[in-house]
């Protein structure tokens, strides 16, 4: 299998500000080139697309190509689930969004210290597991947000998984928040491979800084920004796929064009990539990836990762564009109606203080903060 899997999280839409109005049509010509050009694992979840994504990977892939041709992979999230009943409910439901008859990797969702003990009152990881005897899945493992030392202790309890998808770029390689180094490391001791999501970290290493860009483009003009940190995490022996969120047909084309004959990084490569990732830290106020985990319970319907994008570029580039600020405003919530519920924290892979950070953002661009 090749290294490169399509994560079915942000795909194009037809409604910027909605994220169920995906772009079917091109979104179907993104997986035709995927398959063409010889790509096949692809990566979907319950919640992805405020519960789109599912469905919208039967109409664009299974409906269109034979069951074997493709690798598709799902997840059980906690925040869906409180009863034995509901996990084999969800998983019938799943089968049913995606047409797909079994699953050829499913997961237990974004496991973290505050999910565990959930996890583990409903004994989800046998479960899974006991979908593969059943032969409704063919690999059962979990996707992963916290530190080397609890991944260690789920894996030396539950040996027989069989594989654990992590965050891993290498902006977060060394950071003392993801681990991603750390993480890695604990796979590999448990012999487990790796899937990697977050390569690019939600779009933070496709858009640079403009000294970051000009160190890449002089070592390799002919590769664009983003590819230097796909390629970085496949140049790991221990990963399997990298999953990477395209959204456009344009990013399709440069993402499999790079991987196609995929090379590993050289030493000089990384050492590089190690480079840019010192200069990037300084540079990003929040490390939000824009997962959008965070929007759908929001009460006051805050674009978390809109204004925290928007925040990011203006602190990088010592801008105030309260215009912009106002138009996101006018269609969802202030950053300063955050009445701090903590719904978003405890969703956020990020673990990031986001009510904190609104009030931060809120007075940036004026609003009114209590």
């Amino acid at each position: 299998m090749k290294k490169l899997g399509f994560g079915l999280m942000r795909l194009p839409l037809l409604d910027p500000n909605d994220e169920a109005s995906i772009d079917l049509e091109q979104a179907k010509q993104m997986v035709d080139l995927f398959m063409e050009r010889g790509f096949t694992y692809f990566d979907t979840a319950i919640m992805y697309h405020s519960c789109a994504s599912q469905r919208a990977a039967k109409e664009i892939l299974v409906d269109r190509y034979p069951r074997d041709s493709f690798t598709l992979a799902t997840k059980l999230h906690s925040s869906f689930f409180n009863s034995f009943e509901d996990r084999d409910r969800i998983f019938s439901e799943q089968l049913e969004q995606t047409g797909a008859g079994y699953f050829d990797y499913y997961l237990i969702h974004g496991v973290e210290a505050s999910n565990y003990p959930k996890y583990e009152q409903f004994d989800c990881f046998r479960w899974v597991l006991e979908k593969k005897a059943q032969g409704l899945v063919r690999y059962g493992g979990l996707s992963f947000h916290d530190t080397p030392e609890l991944l260690d202790e789920i894996l030396t309890k539950y040996p027989a998984l069989e594989f654990v998808q992590i965050q891993l770029n290498y902006l977060d390689w060394e950071s003392e928040s993801v681990r991603s180094r750390a993480v890695y490391e604990v796979a590999v001791k448990h012999g487990k491979p790796v899937i990697v999501m977050e390569p690019v970290k939600g779009g933070t290493l496709a858009n640079v800084p403009a000294s970051v860009e000009a160190l890449f483009r002089a070592a390799d003009p002919a590769m664009s920004v983003p590819s230097w940190a796909i390629r970085f995490a496949a140049s790991l022996e221990n990963v399997m796929v990298v999953l990477s969120g395209m959204s456009t047909l344009a990013q399709m084309e440069d993402n499999t064009g790079f991987m196609q004959d995929f090379r590993p990084l050289t030493a000089e490569e990384i050492a590089l990539a190690h480079q840019a990732a010192d200069l990037i830290s300084g540079k990003i106020t929040v490390p939000c990836t824009a997962c959008s985990y965070c929007t759908e319970g929001c009460p006051q319907q805050i674009p978390i990762p809109k204004l925290f994008a928007l925040y990011n570029e203006d602190m990088r580039e010592n801008l105030r564009r309260k215009d912009v600020y106002e138009q996101l405003a006018a269609r969802f919530g202030r950053a300063s109606d955050c009445i701090a519920c903590g719904r978003c924290e405890g969703v956020c892979p990020q673990h990031l203080p986001i009510i904190r950070l609104l009030k931060d953002v809120a007075a940036h661009y004026t609003d009114c903060v209590s």
